[in-house]
């Protein structure tokens, strides 16, 4: 039979587990996949003439978001008696606590983008999540191609970093970043970080339809075929090419993917699908 001495750290050991366990189960989620929670807007720094980055504030000041790599939020709001959504994947690293960021571009006929745009700090906006099929694991394929245009870039963001900063996750990624001027590059400044820093894991190739000058070195014009042939791993079991931005461009790159060989991507990309919407 066991002494008093030796039941302590035993007893002491099962007591912790249990106060873990209430601990964890009473901790209040940050998001719910059903229903609307609501964040207050603690910043707004203008990024270019449309676009701002929002910071919102999380509960408490230790909180992280948790939202999943490859995942997004949906944002809700009533416009003109109707109640609409809008998708959109944060820009604040995996690890920060207490407010996350959205970056948005605000378009005048746009119903979430321009009621984001008129946003002051303080108010507050609905939002749940996580949202999507996608969700990045270590390792998942051998290469990544990534084809975005303008704000398309923030789920991109989320898994480059991701695999960069995982020294045992071996994926290769290949970026095709389109925009219409340079102002209009979100986040240049990161991601040309990210490639200095981790040129084994991660090369960007911009696409200007309206280059600076003579002196661009970056493509020029619209995502070609071609480019994607050019930058983009060539269809395999172990290749994902992932696609993000405004819709036209998205058919566009459905039909060229397509015509290089790379399977149909559904109307609702799963997460198995070799060529992913988001």
């Amino acid at each position: 039979m066991l002494t008093t001495q030796e039941l302590l750290p035993v007893v002491l050991t099962l007591a912790a587990i249990v106060a873990t366990y209430f601990y964890l189960s009473a901790k209040k989620e940050i998001l719910n996949p059903k229903v609307f929670k609501s964040f207050k807007l603690i910043e707004k720094i203008p990024i270019s003439h449309n676009t701002s980055k929002y910071r919102f504030e999380l509960p408490k000041p230790d909180d992280v978001l948790g939202l999943p790599v490859g995942s997004h939020i949906a944002i809700m709001a009533e416009i003109n008696g109707k109640r609409i959504s809008r998708s959109y994947t944060p820009t604040t690293p995996e690890e920060d606590r207490g407010h996350f960021d959205l970056v948005i571009k605000s378009y005048p006929t746009g119903n979430i983008s321009k009621l984001m745009g008129e946003l002051k700090v303080g108010d507050s906006v609905g939002m749940r999540g996580p949202k999507g099929n996608f969700v990045y694991k270590s390792n998942m394929c051998r290469e990544i191609g990534m084809i975005a245009g303008g704000t398309g870039i923030t789920p991109m963001l989320q898994i480059i970093r991701r695999v960069c900063n995982d020294p045992t996750d071996k994926t290769k990624i290949n970026l095709i970043f389109a925009n219409v001027t340079e102002d209009d590059i979100l986040l240049k400044k990161e991601l040309d970080e990210i490639a200095k820093a981790s040129p084994e894991n991660f090369k960007v190739h911009y696409v200007l339809e309206r280059p600076p000058s003579e002196s661009w070195d970056g493509e020029v014009g619209l995502v070609t075929k071609e480019m994607i042939e050019k930058y983009c791993p060539k269809p395999a079991k172990d290749v994902k090419l992932l696609l993000c931005g405004p819709l036209p461009m998205i058919k566009m790159l459905t039909t060229a993917t397509n015509e290089l060989g790379f399977q149909k991507p559904r109307a609702v990309s799963k997460m198995e699908d070799q060529v992913y919407k988001f």
